[in-house]
């Protein structure tokens, strides 16, 4: 096969009809709004700002976060996993902006500890794709069933009104509103007709916004509020600073996102049955690090892969990375058009909740589908699983676990998709690469058995066992034959 008919059978390079294309997009869109909405208001809060202004804030953030995810699943030489990743603002850097921005520096501080770090980490990100090999699925399993553990809180938050301080906050009309969202995506997924099936997410947020809105939990005032049309303008909040403290604080924070956007890479390359490698990992670090480096200029912050979406293309089976490219088409759309975004806006956090159990309970059965794949006889995976789950979830269980401990620390570990991955990989190293260890333990399974020389002779290269049967390396199966007796 040459090399350009091996490319175009990638299932991510599978392109689908224009409606069904945007169709697919907007509900990539729709699963990440929220997300990627909230650090600008957090940080636009934390500056001072007023609504106008956070206002600009968010539509920054749309603006880049469609031209990220763009070069993301386009590509183009050395920048873009072309991958159905969905960009867009990190929370993992949301805590220490806010310190930079509440310890006097403001804005400009953070804009410039935000170009400083990312250009840097953009040098480095073909030396840390180099960890790919340090991967195997025993780690990946373990970050992808994280990311999709770490992600449920959020859905629950939605479930309950999104807002903690708001006096309606687990009001029992929220839970219903959820639940009935949620009930609405496994209809929808039951129907045997494809295109319903797969826009399950997109039509129940749909229909669960329509049945908000006869209950009267739907306000759609703010809607006309504001410009309609608005271009990001280059350094609306003055020029970037630069100081070391918030600089080497922002570092942390690149490497913490390079690891959780390594996690996705990898996560949607198994989603999606696809190779991935050092190579592609590196194209999509840097798309991720200058995307990053360029936000200030319009006045946004690190981008980094939305694990939400990875739930999305594994629920709904659509592995295009063009669909995700027409989201990104979408959120530019959304920066320039304000008003477009505060329609989007108006959607109830409860009806993103009852999809957001779904799409997040799907992640994480993505990562224990692939620990079934994982050999845990005569070794120590399953100590490796079993710890580095435990780690991952503890900043999940107690949020406040890591509070008296230093700022890096703090800063790295309060994530439990990086304390996961951070884990997983040392204790890999430790168990399966450095040297010999006494893998024998009290958590080994059955004693080894053993098989004939004979049958391993009459076996040829490529030869499998696939539901019972054997078959060769095109899929045909074998007769095995049997003895009368």
């Amino acid at each position: 096969m040459s090399k350009k008919n091996a490319v175009a059978t990638r299932p991510e390079d599978e392109r689908l009809s224009i409606g069904a294309t945007f169709g697919y997009g907007l509900q990539h869109v729709l699963t990440m709004y929220g997300g990627i909405i909230a650090p600008p208001l957090i940080i636009g809060q934390m500056a001072g700002l007023s609504s106008a202004e956070i206002g600009v804030l968010i539509a920054s953030c749309l603006f880049m976060g469609g031209l990220a995810t763009i070069l993301q699943t386009v590509g183009i030489p050395f920048f873009g996993s072309q991958l159905p990743l969905v960009q867009g603002v990190s929370f993992a850097g949301v805590a220490t902006m806010g310190a930079i921005v509440t310890n006097g520096g403001g804005l400009p501080a953070v804009f410039g500890a935000v170009i400083v770090a990312s250009v840097i980490g953009l040098l480095i990100a073909p030396v840390f794709a180099m960890v790919i090999r340090f991967f195997p699925p025993v780690v990946t399993g373990v970050v992808i069933t994280t990311i999709g553990l770490t992600l449920l809180p959020v859905a629950a938050r939605w479930a309950m009104g999104g807002n903690d301080g708001a006096d309606d906050f687990g009001a029992p009309q929220n839970l219903l509103l959820a639940f009935v969202t949620l009930a609405i995506v496994l209809v929808l997924s039951k129907v045997p007709v494809g295109a319903v099936s797969r826009l399950s997410i997109l039509l129940a947020i749909v229909l669960g916004t329509i049945f908000a809105a006869i209950i009267g939990r739907v306000d759609f005032s703010a809607v006309g509020e504001g410009e309609i049309f608005a271009f990001p303008t280059p350094f609306a909040f003055g020029l970037p600073t630069f100081e070391i403290a918030g600089i080497i604080s922002m570092f942390i924070v690149i490497l913490v996102t390079l690891t959780e956007t390594t996690a996705d890479i990898l996560a949607v390359g198994e989603i999606v049955g696809t190779k991935v490698d050092s190579k592609r990992i590196a194209a999509g670090l840097r798309a991720d690090m200058l995307s990053s480096a360029v936000s200030p200029v319009f006045g946004t912050f690190t981008q980094s892969a939305f694990a939400q979406n990875v739930g999305l293309v594994a629920i709904t089976g659509v592995k295009s990375r063009f669909v995700v490219t027409a989201g990104g088409v979408v959120l530019v759309v959304l920066g320039l058009l304000p008003v477009l975004g505060r329609v989007v806006g108006a959607i109830p956090a409860p009806v993103l909740g009852g999809a957001g159990i779904v799409l997040f309970g799907s992640v994480a059965a993505s990562g224990i589908r692939t620990l079934a794949k994982v050999d845990y006889r005569g070794n120590m995976n399953l100590i490796i699983v079993a710890a580095s789950l435990g780690i991952g979830m503890l900043p999940i269980a107690a949020p406040a676990i890591y509070d008296q401990m230093p700022d890096w620390f703090n800063t790295i570990f309060h994530s439990g998709i990086s304390s996961a991955a951070v884990a997983a990989i040392l204790l890999n190293l430790l168990f399966n690469h450095l040297g010999s260890v006494n893998r024998k333990n009290a958590f080994v399974s059955a004693p080894t058995r053993s098989i004939p020389i004979a049958i391993l002779d009459a076996l040829q290269d490529g030869d499998s066992v696939v539901d019972g049967k054997v078959v060769d390396k095109e899929g045909n199966e074998v007769v095995v034959d049997r003895p009368a007796h």
